[in-house]
């Protein structure tokens, strides 16, 4: 998805048979490709030794993850023939927010879920023991779990993009949005991995993809093919530096280490406000430096601008978009800790349900 929109701004929407277009919904196909592969393999597979433990729906059977996929990869696809409809009735512009990519969105968030599930019975079963073999299987797919949720946290991140942009951090409605989504998923997955790192990890994950992309997309060369161009573009344009969620979650885990004997209430209250105070301490100081000319360089990536990116936009001029202060300020920050307090009790008690999925 982050190459669909890297063409996007550089190029511009000339075609459904785009390359990322079609990259994009093959993820769909694939999904449902391996949750088919499941099914037939379950319900009329002769090996049982090679059936996967499973649950019934509507008459059939599969892991539960699997049958999320397909439900996922089925909406992806169906968002296809809408997003054409759409941009040939209402232009070939970008928007995030439209009714075709929230269904893309949702199914790419449902697909990302059923891999999550797909995984965790089988990590919930590889338990630890003595042998070292066993520990070394149940360590690699405790590992391939985080991964997932780095790429999940890293498409939760991804439509978020229009409001956690550097020019954006000074308003108290990017950490809400951020507080709705990051401190339940780390949260959720440090409870069922039983890592002492998940949190830290899945981040790292996320800021390594991103960071992938902002180094990697402008080494292809890129011209728009629609107008109109305010900014001259000859190269593939990479989305913001990534937010340092890292940094807060590294705190989580720091605090988690410590808190066993907790009650849940407690670990969740201090924990919520550790996560935003660290988050808006390093991000509204680092937000500032992005804006300023010593990040005008391919490393922070402060030089890339849409072709379609006015001269007179925030954006371009290098200052903060409708930035909060005062007594606005400090109640938007204080609904985004409360959503973060209650998204971190909520993804503990499911993160500890978790841990008795086994098929």
């Amino acid at each position: 998805m982050a190459w669909d929109v890297a063409w996007h701004r550089s190029i511009g929407r000339d075609s459904f048979w785009t390359p990322p277009h079609m990259a994009v919904y093959l993820g769909g196909v694939l999904a449902g490709v391996i949750s088919g592969y499941l099914l037939l393999l379950i319900n009329f597979g002769r090996s049982e030794r090679a059936k996967p433990p499973s649950v019934q729906v509507l008459g059939l059977r599969a892991p539960l993850g699997a049958f999320i996929a397909a439900w996922g990869g089925g909406a992806m696809l169906s968002s296809a023939p809408f997003d054409n409809w759409w941009h040939a009735a209402y232009g070939f512009d970008l928007k995030v927010g439209s009714p075709p990519h929230v269904v893309l969105a949702l199914g790419v968030f449902v697909v990302s879920l059923g891999i999550l599930y797909l995984i965790l019975p089988a990590m919930n079963r590889a338990a630890p023991a003595k042998d070292k073999a066993a520990d070394a299987n149940y360590r690699t797919v405790r590992w391939l779990f985080l991964y997932v949720g780095g790429v999940f946290i890293t498409q939760q991140m991804f439509f978020m993009v229009p409001y956690v942009w550097e020019g954006k951090l000074h308003s108290a409605s990017s950490y809400t949005y951020m507080a709705l989504v990051v401190p339940l998923v780390v949260s959720m997955l440090s409870a069922a991995s039983r890592s002492r790192w998940a949190a830290t990890s899945a981040a790292a994950v996320y800021t390594a993809l991103r960071l992938g992309e902002l180094w990697i997309l402008p080494l292809f060369p890129a011209h728009p093919k629609l107008g109109p161009v305010y900014f001259p573009v000859t190269h593939l344009v990479p989305a913001k530096f990534p937010v340092l969620i890292i940094l807060p979650a590294l705190a989580l885990d720091l605090l988690w280490q410590r808190t066993h004997s907790w009650k849940p209430w407690k670990i969740a209250l201090v924990s919520g406000v550790l996560f935003m105070a660290v988050l808006v301490a390093v991000e509204w100081n680092f937000a500032v430096f992005l804006m300023s000319k010593a990040a005008n360089n391919r490393f922070f990536g402060s030089i890339y601008f849409n072709y379609n990116s006015i001269s007179t936009s925030a954006d371009r001029r290098r200052v903060f978009d409708q930035p909060d202060h005062g007594l606005a300020l400090l109640l938007g920050l204080l609904r985004a800790t409360a959503f973060s307090v209650a998204g971190i009790w909520f993804g503990l008690r499911s993160g500890r349900q978790m841990r008795r999925l086994q098929r």
